[in-house]
């Protein structure tokens, strides 16, 4: 019960990466108000995880809908303690292929909804000395083939990570990002374009069991951890839960 007492806001939580860290965080004793563009899978969630979930819609892309889920945390609750940024989108394409409307729908959710939860989150963290971890990729710390949009937003995430960690150091709030590599979930169980090189992706992948990936659990227990006062000395990190895919 690492975070008992603890009061979280999570982004994404409809399914996937940030289902399995709402349901960890509140197994570690916090409270969770949860939110997604798919307010069906959110209540879902919220459901399986019972009173200490809020689940709320939220699409991080907008400012109105970001500063909603903060206040309504912070009504709730009487604070926020952790924000984690987990909403995402993927767009495999050849660059030739990803007009100005797909460009901006990936870099809005995955790097303008960051900004935007951060800047509404910031005051009240600073409050209770707070932290946030951001979901980036290791498409934030090296190239993927055939997702310029995708590592552009990720290695944007990276960047204001370290950007914020360094900027509120002294107010005592930590800012971290993980990194995880190829994850089970619905966003990557789309159908890739045929006409891109997918040997040339899977170069890039996990070296780890042959090239398995990663259980939205094992991403949700290194979410967990920087969350926690175990990791109280660990800001600005780009932390990589990739299978050794960023190794060499």
């Amino acid at each position: 019960m690492r975070l008992q007492g603890k009061v979280a806001v999570v982004s994404g939580a409809a399914s996937g990466i940030g289902r399995a860290v709402a349901k960890k965080l509140a197994a570690e004793g916090a409270r969770v108000v949860i939110g997604d563009r798919n307010l069906t899978g959110v209540e879902e969630t919220a459901s399986l995880i019972g009173e200490a979930a809020t689940a709320v819609a939220l699409d991080v892309s907008d400012e109105t809908s970001a500063q909603a889920i903060i206040d309504q945390a912070v009504g709730l609750h009487g604070g926020l303690d952790i924000l984690c940024n987990i909403a995402g989108v993927l767009d495999f394409g050849r660059f030739e292929d990803v007009d100005r409307g797909r460009w901006d729908r990936v870099i809005s959710v995955n790097l303008t909804g960051v900004y935007h939860m951060c800047h509404a989150a910031m005051p009240h963290l600073v409050g209770r000395r707070g932290n946030i971890v951001n979901m980036a990729s290791a498409a934030g710390l090296v190239g993927v083939p055939y997702n310029a949009a995708y590592s552009a937003s990720k290695h944007g995430v990276v960047g204001l990570t370290r950007a914020l960690a360094l900027e509120f150091s002294k107010e005592g709030v930590r800012v971290n990002a993980v990194c995880p590599g190829g994850v089970k979930t619905p966003m990557l169980q789309q159908a890739p374009p045929e006409n891109i090189d997918w040997t040339m992706v899977m170069r890039s992948a996990s070296w780890l069991d042959g090239g398995e990936m990663a259980d939205p659990e094992d991403i949700a227990d290194t979410v967990a951890f920087l969350a926690s006062s175990e990791a109280r000395r660990i800001t600005g990190a780009a932390f990589a839960v990739d299978g050794g895919q960023t190794a060499g």
